[in-house]
């Protein structure tokens, strides 16, 4: 059984349609890798935790130095995983808006190949034959 669609109505399907499409599947795809490798949910869940797990135990009793040390010694740990935590989410955040720009350059730039195929062309013969 023969098509009654020439080549041209396959290539602007496949051009406009097709292509588009799984351009948009792709950025996704770029989008949600940068959310899970830089762990931006789980950062912001464990934002205040302590840094590197490293707690100090207030111990048995009450000995007001022990007390003192082991707060100042959490509240450093925790101060410095917030930092750190803060830093990575910054990073991820930056990395999440430059595949966000890029993305939508691509998906575009896309559309003006076609135009863009053309100017070059033209310019090509303009110049060849000059």
């Amino acid at each position: 059984m023969r098509s009654s669609r020439n080549i041209f109505a396959y290539w602007l399907e496949w051009h406009f349609l097709d292509a588009p499409k799984e351009i948009l599947r792709a950025w996704k795809n770029f989008l949600l890798f940068g959310l899970y490798y830089f762990s931006i949910p789980i950062l912001f869940k464990t934002l205040f935790s302590y840094w590197r797990k490293y707690k100090w135990s207030y111990g048995r009793g009450f000995d007001i130095k022990v007390y003192v040390e082991a707060a100042l010694s959490n509240a450093i740990s925790r101060t410095i995983g917030a930092i750190i935590r803060l830093f990575l989410i910054l990073i991820g955040i930056t990395s999440e808006v430059m595949i966000i720009f890029v993305g939508l350059i691509v998906f575009l730039g896309w559309f003006f190949l076609p135009v863009i195929l053309a100017m070059t062309l033209a310019l090509g013969i303009k110049i060849l034959f000059r």
